[in-house]
């Protein structure tokens, strides 16, 4: 099994001109492309099971990228659909998202923007149809699959509201903004602290972050808990014009590679919110573009970090779409420096296992750190139904949305916000 399982992976190897230009640029006298189908051939005809060459292919492109190093990748069809809906922050959908247990067709809150809200769905209304249907009889899998029709299907339900009324609606899915500022809320109202977590960066993160600071500031924040645990990163631009929002002026961070060096710096008059107190909490899931966030931020003074060391992701991914085949590559092209001139890499100190190190450092234990990542990748209400679903709770005496977990690192932020001296709550590394 060893030897064939050695066999598909020498495909990896195949060099990037054989994979880009296969068609079109290379002869069929180079050397490459006889290579590429020599070792094809040989899998295809002495493999244990069947393989045809557009499977052989897929893998020696794989592999080829993968072997670069550990950030570099290639996408088939159906994975860059996925890399698409990650970095644009969007999906195909009607966009509700529903109380346990789903077949009751209860809705908690429509997403904002989506389909069901513009189509008057409401937190609280209750499928009762769908397509003439009763959802009553429906399996989950079943209701869910109705749900998901093509894109511009019209759905046709009847809603029932909390105030017992039932009406009809039409409800055509279309692409959904899949909200990555999520758990927005006052933690301490008296002291005007606000929250909110950026679970990753797409296009329209930046635009959900400065909906969510304006509900917050509206509820009277003064003060600001910026959660990037558990951010694996995302797309570049969106982190730093957040980090432009705070910083007057200077480098937020600078990218160096093969290429020319390109340096984003802030601008005074993008800096809405300079000068609000803000404390950014960090663990070791907190990589790439929230590490440039996270560092622009300590580097110029305007927030404290709190958590624990950051992952180390400080290497740039340049993406490339290949319309004919549907496909996508990525490939690390530069490194990440802080303004103070930090190189995140982690690979790049070989005594060094980390990014950045927090300004105060409180170490989670395994089962909290668990169950606060779980809560961060989960979905949450939207500033636009939040008070919908408090009012809910408070006439109905229901918890709709989970509590807080125990959380010492959340706690120590809000402490530092509320005057507590840091160097009580430090753990020395």
């Amino acid at each position: 099994m060893r030897g064939v399982t050695t066999t598909i992976y020498l495909l990896g190897l195949v060099s990037g001109l054989l994979v880009a230009m296969i068609w079109r640029e290379i002869g069929p006298s180079s050397r490459d492309l006889a290579q590429y189908r020599a070792v094809r051939d040989f899998a295809r005809e002495t493999f244990v099971r069947e393989v045809d060459d557009e499977e052989l292919l897929d893998h020696a492109l794989h592999g080829m990228l993968a072997e670069l190093d550990p950030y570099s990748r290639y996408y088939d069809a159906e994975e860059s659909r996925e890399l698409e809906r990650e970095t644009r922050g969007r999906f195909k959908g009607i966009g509700v998202i529903f109380r346990m247990p789903v077949t009751a067709g209860q809705v908690l809150y429509p997403l904002a923007g989506s389909p069901a809200a513009i189509a008057g769905v409401q937190v609280g209304d209750t499928f009762v149809e769908v397509e003439g249907r009763p959802v009553a009889e429906m399996s989950e899998e079943e209701f869910r699959a109705v749900l998901r029709e093509p894109e511009g299907s019209a759905l046709e339900a009847r809603l029932r509201g909390l105030d017992g009324e039932e009406r009809e609606a039409v409800i055509t899915p279309d692409s959904i903004v899949d909200p990555s500022v999520r758990h927005t809320r006052i933690l301490d109202a008296a002291r005007g602290v606000g929250y909110l977590a950026i679970t990753s960066f797409s296009h329209e993160t930046h635009r959900e972050f400065e909906r969510a600071v304006e509900f917050l500031q509206g509820r009277g924040a003064r003060a600001l808990i910026l959660d990037l645990r558990h951010n694996f990163g995302g797309v570049l631009e969106s982190a730093v014009m957040i980090a432009g929002r705070f910083i007057q002026d200077g480098i937020i961070v600078s990218t160096e590679g093969r290429g020319d060096p390109v340096v984003y710096r802030a601008l005074p008059d993008d800096a809405w919110y300079a000068g609000i107190p803000m404390v950014v909490l960090v663990d070791e899931n907190t990589a790439s573009a929230s590490e440039v966030l996270a560092g622009a931020l300590q580097d110029h003074r305007v927030a404290v970090l709190v958590g624990g060391p950051t992952y180390g992701k400080g290497m740039v991914q340049t993406i490339r779409s290949f319309e004919r085949f549907n496909t996508r590559a990525k490939v690390t092209s530069s490194y990440y420096y802080s303004p103070t001139r930090r190189n995140f890499e982690r690979s790049s100190d070989p005594g060094r296992d980390y990014g950045i190190l927090p300004d105060v450092e409180i170490l989670l234990e395994p089962e909290e750190r668990s169950l606060v990542h779980t809560r961060l990748s989960s979905y949450s209400p939207g500033p636009e139904a939040i008070p919908h679903i408090e009012a809910w709770e408070q006439e109905e005496g229901l918890t709709l949305v989970s509590p807080q977990p125990e959380d010492p690192q959340l706690a120590v932020a809000l402490g530092l916000l509320l005057g507590d001296r840091p160097e009580a709550n430090r753990i020395e590394r």
